[in-house]
């Protein structure tokens, strides 16, 4: 499971939701229980980039609450781009980024030594969550970006994130927000309303990804109270925003295109033919009304950090 994914890292999902999302949601065109992380390891990157802003907000209020943290460890930390944040934005931390993925380590290290940062900068390449048992030390700020729903029982991946934590450490959780919105309600072709009923569609792919998940567990997805529930204390929430108007830096655009088609192969079965229709519509670069050509194509989301400290 390599893993925003929603991110985020992994750390996109649309509705989450690239793996680090997005951000590791995206989840991809395989089947539900085996996604090929490496396949997208450019999608992956080129989204958390994208979302960078939104992150960087997010790692100043964490640091509100742990300012000074030895060690930061990212769980499904993806291709390393919030690690390499999380390294900016504590300097004297050392960061460890914990994958599933080989490739996508591979792509932290070489960004951790771009950015300077490759002396205090770690990878574990290990499963979640039984491989977190390998880490040398209790961490004292824990980075988790879409990457828990990607584990069948999310309650005991929680509680072995917790048992990895030092005394007085903080377990930053990203899960849940608002789809991410694309298009105005209305695009002039097709039946309006299309994001809307992509989140439907979107809804019960992700209950199936989840159902096929090896030892899945139905939760109730209240992610302070399963904080609190792990032995964790004052679990407290906030969500940021990454606002990008119209006219898209050609990045953006890029995103908004794989996003669709992600959601095209994900979801054809739960939609009708006129929806598909549309989406073809719109990732069809010879189509004047595509999403190549559109000038309302904007990118509005909102992720959702969880902390709570031990």
């Amino acid at each position: 499971m390599g893993q925003h994914h929603h991110g985020q890292g992994r750390h996109d999902h649309s509705h989450d939701h690239g793996r680090h999302d997005h951000s590791r949601h995206d989840h991809g065109r395989h089947d539900h229980t085996d996604i090929d992380w490496a396949e997208q390891a450019e999608h992956l990157e080129e989204q958390a980039e994208l979302f960078a802003p939104l992150n960087r907000q997010a790692v100043s209020w964490v640091a509100a609450r742990q300012p000074e943290p030895g060690l930061i460890v990212d769980i499904g930390s993806g291709p390393g781009v919030v690690s390499c944040l999380l390294a900016d934005g504590f300097p004297g931390a050392r960061v460890v980024a914990v994958d599933g993925s080989g490739p996508l380590l591979e792509r932290a290290r070489a960004r951790a030594e771009r950015l300077g940062c490759a002396d205090r900068f770690g990878t574990l390449e290990v499963e979640l969550p039984e491989g977190l048992a390998e880490l040398e030390y209790p961490a004292d700020l824990m980075w988790a970006s879409r990457s828990l729903h990607h584990l069948g029982d999310q309650r005991a991946g929680l509680a072995a994130f917790a048992r990895r934590l030092a005394p007085g450490g903080v377990l930053a959780l990203v899960e849940g927000g608002l789809p991410a919105r694309f298009l105005p309600r209305d695009i002039g072709i097709g039946r309006p309303g299309l994001e809307s009923r992509l989140d439907v569609a979107e809804a019960l792919w992700f209950s199936e990804m989840r159902a096929a998940l090896p030892g899945s567990v139905t939760e109730t997805e209240d992610w302070p109270g399963l904080l609190t529930a792990v032995g964790l204390r004052d679990a407290t929430s906030r969500t940021f925003l990454l606002d990008l108007p119209a006219p898209l830096s050609e990045s953006a655009r890029a995103y908004a295109v794989a996003s669709f088609r992600g959601r095209r192969e994900k979801c054809a079965e739960l939609l009708d033919a006129s929806d598909l229709s549309t989406l073809d519509r719109l990732l069809d670069p010879d189509d004047k009304k595509s999403l190549h050509h559109r000038t309302d194509v904007h990118l509005l989301a909102a992720h959702t950090v969880h902390l709570a400290q031990l």
